[in-house]
């Protein structure tokens, strides 16, 4: 037996975990250890402090629901779901289009509409078109791709925080044509905040931060063979495009409206055209910084 010192604790813990038969899990619970304790130590952790913590981790967890999921509004405000998602852009084979964040307001089994149709089925406002094309890097097109889409309402709420997840609006799927291409109606979204009313809404608070995201619309993009695309595109005329408080904003996915655009193929409202690259896949792999709330409950039941 040996007193342990603020030092020597870290090698008692990582001697204790060495026989970990998964290697994977071994590093990243090794090197999780070697940080949080170096953490500990930089800044002299006091009990008071790691009890607000934990009071505060807690309050997280409970915050969660099958509609809400305050863990990944928590890893997005951190930075933390934006520097996985690089450090996954950097395994790909070849990168199309540049990736955003999935969020916590995605929902898996959306409608499935007709080219053409409005994603808005109860939401009113200023209408707006989105057209484009789905190819590969080279420019080859990627017939009959799925395009998922979700986005706030013109007032900034998206349908899991009106419905509380009942009902869906602002969302919905797409089958491209034979050529890759996709149009639909929406209307125009608002930029917003994120839920204030939580911990993690608190936290942010406490930092002085402003606690918005410009206005933007998600792009879930799949064709066989394929890296899915995780993506968003941000309208360019918000006043929090430079300050996204989740990090999501990169400079090509920024766009503005067009009135009278000759190419829409839908006249009578502002135009969006924006197209999508996917790369070549390179195995079972996701690049989902998030997920449907409801799954992961149902995941750790």
């Amino acid at each position: 037996m040996r007193d342990l010192t603020t030092t020597s604790v870290t090698d008692a813990v990582l001697d204790q975990m060495s026989g970990t038969p998964d290697p994977r899990l071994k590093q990243v619970m090794a090197s999780l250890v070697r940080h949080m304790h170096d953490f500990a130590r930089d800044v002299s952790l006091t009990p008071e402090e790691w009890l607000t913590a934990i009071g505060f981790l807690t309050k997280v967890g409970q915050t969660c629901t099958p509609a809400r999921q305050e863990f990944i509004l928590l890893s997005d405000v951190l930075g933390l779901s934006a520097l996985v998602n690089l450090l996954h852009d950097k395994t790909a084979v070849e990168l199309g289009t540049e990736s955003s964040l999935l969020g916590p307001f995605y929902q898996q089994d959306a409608p499935l509409f007709a080219m053409g149709d409005s994603i808005a089925t109860k939401a009113d406002g200023p209408e707006l078109l989105l057209y484009g094309q789905v190819t590969d890097k080279a420019g080859k097109p990627l017939p009959h791709a799925l395009v998922q889409v979700w986005q706030t309402d013109s007032k900034g709420e998206y349908d899991m925080q009106k419905y509380h997840g009942e009902q869906m609006d602002m969302r919905g799927n797409f089958r491209c044509d034979s050529e890759g291409r996709f149009h639909f109606r929406t209307v125009m979204p608002l930029g917003y905040f994120i839920p204030m009313d939580g911990p993690v809404g608190a936290m942010v608070q406490a930092q002085r931060r402003h606690g918005c995201r410009p206005a933007h619309i998600h792009f879930l993009i799949s064709a066989d063979g394929y890296r899915e695309l995780v993506t968003a595109i941000y309208l360019g005329h918000d006043e929090h495009i430079d300050s996204d408080t989740v990090f999501g904003v990169s400079t090509s996915l920024v766009v503005l409206p067009r009135d009278n655009d000759p190419d829409a193929p839908v006249k009578g409202m502002p135009a969006i055209h924006y197209d999508f690259r996917l790369g070549v896949a390179s195995g079972e792999e996701t690049g989902r910084v998030g997920a449907d709330p409801s799954q992961i409950l149902s995941a750790v039941e």
